[in-house]
């Protein structure tokens, strides 16, 4: 049986007691209907996991002893930033949850001509909170122990001006540039951009900004499969896929 594993974010020392937040304590004592002396696996996102013996269990309390650590090796050697042009609804919750299941370090929703959301401030920070907890659930259900970044939504211009990578690609269909003409980088950022793509200019300025046009193929994605496709070529290639 598996052990159930959660994201807790907070310190956690090993031998010490420790009080679980809420939301951990919502599965552990409402869904689960974990007792005193079940095990369960925590991860606070500083690259190690945790085992955890439940030593008291109310409906809206819990407590645990920590009683090892161990630091899996399940961080990729290739580190990739992404900038997505933000998509509606669950297309985009699709592109956080996969990208991060494929080791993506962090990725900044854009906002791209093409881009058919609109969010005022208060609106951006809610969504960007509810990525990161979508990015929280795939990492608990893919057993990373880092945590992936959702950074503040901006427009491309600014990310292009700011991002940084040994290599900077833009996922185009209109090239035929294949990825075996690029030394192996240690670091990626990789431009997607929305349903109908980036319009020629966006392309040109990505360009002009030291990005290098690149397809996975010769068939078209939509927005939300494009990171799978294209984090998962990468990690084959030089990262720890295969």
């Amino acid at each position: 049986m598996r052990i159930p594993r959660f994201y807790e974010p907070q310190a956690i020392i090993e031998g010490q007691p420790l009080s679980l937040s809420d939301s951990v304590v919502q599965h552990v004592s409402r869904a689960l209907r974990m007792r005193p002396g079940d095990t369960l696996i925590l991860f606070n996102g500083d690259g190690c996991e945790y085992t955890a013996e439940l030593t008291e269990v109310a409906k809206r309390s819990a407590s645990v002893q920590i009683t090892q650590t161990v630091k899996p090796q399940r961080v990729s050697p290739l580190t990739i930033t992404l900038g997505q042009s933000i998509s509606r609804g669950e297309r985009m919750d699709y592109a956080v949850q996969k990208a991060t299941e494929l080791g993506m370090n962090r990725m900044v929703p854009l906002f791209t001509e093409r881009c058919e959301v609109r969010l005022n401030n208060d609106r951006q920070d809610k969504r960007r909170q509810h990525w990161q907890q979508v990015a929280v659930s795939a990492c608990e259900q893919s057993l990373r122990c880092d945590l992936p970044e959702i950074g503040e939504p901006q427009s491309l211009n600014d990310w292009l001006d700011n991002v940084e990578a040994d290599l900077k690609l833009v996922l185009h269909h209109h090239t035929e540039q294949p990825l075996g003409d690029f030394a192996k980088p240690d670091s990626i950022a990789l431009l997607i951009g929305p349903e109908g793509g980036l319009s020629e200019a966006e392309v040109e300025l990505a360009l002009a900004k030291g990005f290098k046009p690149v397809a996975f193929g010769p068939r078209v994605f939509r927005t939300e499969t494009a990171p799978v496709a294209a984090l998962s070529v990468l990690q084959y290639l030089w990262g720890d896929l295969g």
